[in-house]
């Protein structure tokens, strides 16, 4: 896992607050939800963070760039429009003061928007402003730099998510479906998916790099370790055997478990300060019903 970076500003003051904004009808289908983070700490600090494994997101930055990595990649600055693929390791940042709005896409919405294999960008970010498959957002960087208020400029991602739909391809089924068995807590292996679907194993295989990114064992396993992660981040007294998903044999498979999607063990990781993500659980469970991106339901 990479290391802080410059700068850490763990023990300085800093001001952090995110706010969650329902998509509309229309993306119900496609995206989690919209967010705004603000950032500020004292001139020449940096407070870092962690984020857990999720699907797509894509974030505008305004302000000073963090400095990024995915699992043990080194932090560097990160682009002002960043496009992050699906993830199933930690994503460390350091922000000093920024303004950054974000969008999560779930995987009906890769689908429907970016003409690329979720694979390809699996456990990576980029420059969206860069990539051609994700050339229909960049405008937004400079529309929501000119908004002030924080409404209206939810209103404009919402608005231009919605106005890409008109040439967008079909919905495909078959992806629904597998969301909506991954997020069920009852799924544990890939045969079950796979009948659930009415699929050959080898199918959904494809599917899943295609849509989801991974494979659907890796997925699987990453679904019940969000399912632990979430409820150690909604109550932090909670001992980490308490809060294991019940697919889980033991405890010493979830620290497994947590070393491979965090980069860290469960020790190490309730012993860190949470500056951003703490507090943001609270908050995204109250907006979107689940306080991390990958167990959230989307709309049939």
């Amino acid at each position: 896992m990479a290391d802080s970076g410059p700068n850490p500003a763990d023990s300085a003051p800093a001001r952090v607050l995110t706010r969650f904004f329902p998509v509309s009808d229309a993306l119900r289908r496609y995206a989690s939800i919209i967010y705004l983070t603000e950032v500020a700490v004292p001139a020449g600090t940096r407070v870092d963070d962690y984020l857990h494994p999720e699907w797509a997101n894509l974030r505008f930055v305004d302000g000073d760039v963090p400095l990024a990595a995915i699992g043990d990649a080194e932090p560097s600055p990160a682009p002002r429009f960043i496009a992050t693929g699906p993830t199933s390791r930690a994503s460390y940042f350091a922000a000093g003061n920024m303004r950054v709005w974000g969008i999560g896409i779930l995987p009906a919405g890769w689908a429907k928007y970016f003409a690329i294999s979720a694979e390809v960008f699996a456990d990576r970010l980029c420059d969206g402003a860069a990539e051609p498959a994700f050339a229909a957002f960049a405008p937004l960087l400079d529309k929501l730099r000119a908004i002030n208020d924080v409404d209206a400029a939810a209103r404009t991602i919402d608005d231009h998510f919605v106005a890409q739909l008109a040439g967008a391809p079909r919905d495909d089924p078959e992806i629904l479906a597998a969301h909506a068995a991954l997020i069920d807590d009852d799924l544990a292996s890939v045969a079950q998916l796979a009948e659930r679907l009415g699929l050959s194993e080898r199918s959904v295989e494809r599917l899943s790099l295609r849509a989801f990114g991974f494979s659907p064992k890796l997925l699987i396993r990453r679904q019940r370790f969000l399912r632990s992660l979430a409820r150690f981040m909604l109550d932090p007294s909670m001992a980490w055997i308490d809060t294991l998903d019940y697919h889980y044999y033991d405890q010493a498979q979830f620290t497994r478990d947590f070393q491979r999607f965090m980069g860290m063990s469960p020790r190490d990781y309730a012993g860190r300060p949470k500056p951003i993500l703490g507090a943001a659980a609270f908050a995204r469970a109250a907006a979107a019903g689940a306080p991390v991106q990958g167990l959230h339901k989307p709309e049939a």
